[in-house]
């Protein structure tokens, strides 16, 4: 139950892997991200199919008792059930953690919100943009001195999505495989999600006082591990920091002398003379084009990856061999490149059966009589009277 990106990007995560998933949508549009997106193809967004895929769709109305009847049958049957509304929205329909606990004890309840089910901003609407900012990734983000600029996807939204997930797991395996024998509450933060990414930060302000900075390309104290112009103007990734690895460098540059210079013989001493590193290094790449330089770092066992367009993506071997780019059948746009399944397990199948449903309620019999054993008089009465 939920809509836009965080939330059901849970969903679409443990349906990859055989989940039963069935989203429950409001009736008429469905989900806004049936919408979004910036490009269409024969009309339709290509953003939808991608999170959708796996999953059957009904409608319920949930702000009449009879479509709140229904959430509560559907619970029955349910391991798990994931919200993504404003907090407290369950709780005003009569189906937060107690109630549906008893119905169904032992229920996974995972609720993803902007900033958690407690505290004095829990009641606030949030939207990875804000959790970023808020979370710190947006701070650290960019070039020292200039506006924080954001990354070109919901990076908060996804990241708050797999912590779900894996909440979700450890609470059934609790149930389950632990002992604990009941469900529980997974209490996902977009917020959290991002802070919990910011790595030693809070410890070097609690004892320094130090506050992280943006850094650019780069990091700080950590080189060489930057981005470096090729002849043919494209980028390179080199990360060689590791004292073993910049002596390959240094010898791949055909200047072993390097890794010997009291300036960077060690990782703190690289670190301090970045700058400087960082240009003797790019006088370099800027030799070679990307396929020469690629050769060079891969004959010295160097770390390297050049940076990757969609295109790029699309055509890349590696990606290719991995299952990474599916072409999925489909009935409205014929084949569609979707991303591939990650990560990849020995044992556990998984597969895209169908990619996301293109009418809200698609599947309501299927689910309601199917599942449920609702008759088809009770079925039409609820599409009459607008439930579903």
């Amino acid at each position: 139950m939920g809509q836009l990106l965080a939330g059901p990007f849970v969903g679409s995560r443990l349906a990859d892997f055989g989940a039963e998933v069935i989203k429950v949508e409001q009736i008429g549009a469905g989900d806004p991200m049936r919408e979004w997106g910036h490009h269409r193809h024969k009309g339709r967004p290509l953003w939808w199919p991608i999170l959708a895929r796996n999953k059957k769709s009904v409608t319920a109305n949930l702000k009449e008792s009879a479509g709140q009847d229904l959430i509560r049958r559907l619970v029955v049957k349910a391991d798990v059930l994931v919200e993504n509304f404003k907090p407290g929205t369950l709780e005003k329909w009569g189906l937060g953690p107690e109630e549906l606990h008893k119905i169904n004890p032992g229920l996974v309840i995972c609720r993803v919100s902007g900033f958690g089910q407690t505290g004095p901003y829990a009641s606030r609407p949030g939207f990875a943009s804000v959790g970023e900012a808020m979370g710190g990734i947006r701070y650290i983000n960019g070039f020292p001195d200039q506006p924080p600029p954001r990354s070109g996807i919901s990076l908060g939204d996804s990241l708050t999505g797999m912590f779900a997930v894996q909440g979700v797991l450890m609470a059934l395996y609790w149930r389950d495989g632990a002992g604990g024998g009941k469900g529980q509450v997974v209490d996902a933060s977009i917020t959290e999600s991002c802070f919990a990414m910011l790595e030693s930060s809070l410890p070097e302000y609690d004892f320094l006082d130090v506050v992280r900075k943006p850094s650019g390309t780069g990091l700080p104290n950590v080189a060489p591990s930057n981005i470096y112009p090729t002849k043919d103007e494209k980028w390179m990734v080199i990360a060689a920091n590791l004292d073993r690895m910049f002596r390959r460098l240094a010898a791949a540059m055909g200047q072993p002398e390097l890794a010997e210079d009291p300036r960077y013989d060690t990782h703190k001493s690289r670190g301090e003379n970045a700058d400087e590193l960082d240009a003797l290094i790019a006088d370099w790449t800027k030799t070679k084009t990307i396929e020469e330089l690629a050769a060079a770092l891969e004959q010295h066992g160097v770390v390297y990856g050049p940076i990757y367009s969609i295109a790029d993506i699309a055509k890349d071997p590696q990606f290719l061999d991995r299952d990474m780019i599916l072409r999925i059948p489909d009935d409205h746009f014929g084949e569609i490149a979707v991303p591939g399944i990650v990560p990849k397990l020995s044992e556990t199948a998984s597969g895209v059966g169908w990619l996301g449903p293109p009418e809200p309620g698609q599947h309501n019999r299927d689910v309601y009589v199917g599942l449920l054993g609702m008759s088809d008089d009770e079925f039409s009465s609820l599409q009459d009277e607008g439930i579903i």
